[in-house]
């Protein structure tokens, strides 16, 4: 009887053992899994902020000038509208080559 009882301890201790090191290689698997997910989102928030930074650009200088003022000088200029444009264009333009050159885009 005492052999049995040694040969079921034997492969309960076994057993044990085995659920031990799968418990183990789960956690690492979600760790590993954590970190991926982790890298990939942050992947995801570094391209909105480029495109939040590419956007500000015009809301700003578009929401200056869409107060209303009438004492501002550049509304006489009879290209304002154009130059305004070009600046906001030339603006985006020159950070958006600056993020994809980073890699932020």
């Amino acid at each position: 009887m005492r052999a049995y009882v040694r040969d079921v301890q034997d492969h309960t201790r076994q057993v044990a053992s085995t659920i031990d090191d799968m418990r183990e290689m789960l956690t690492n698997a979600m760790h590993v899994n954590l970190a991926l997910v982790t890298v990939k989102q942050n992947e995801v928030v570094k391209r909105l902020a480029g495109w939040g930074a590419i956007l500000a650009i015009p809301t700003v200088i578009f929401s200056l000038y869409g107060m209303n003022f009438s004492d501002m000088p550049e509304l006489k200029f009879p290209w304002a509208y154009h130059t305004t444009l070009g600046v906001t264009v030339a603006g985006c333009f020159f950070l958006y080559q600056k993020l994809k050159r980073s890699g932020w885009l």
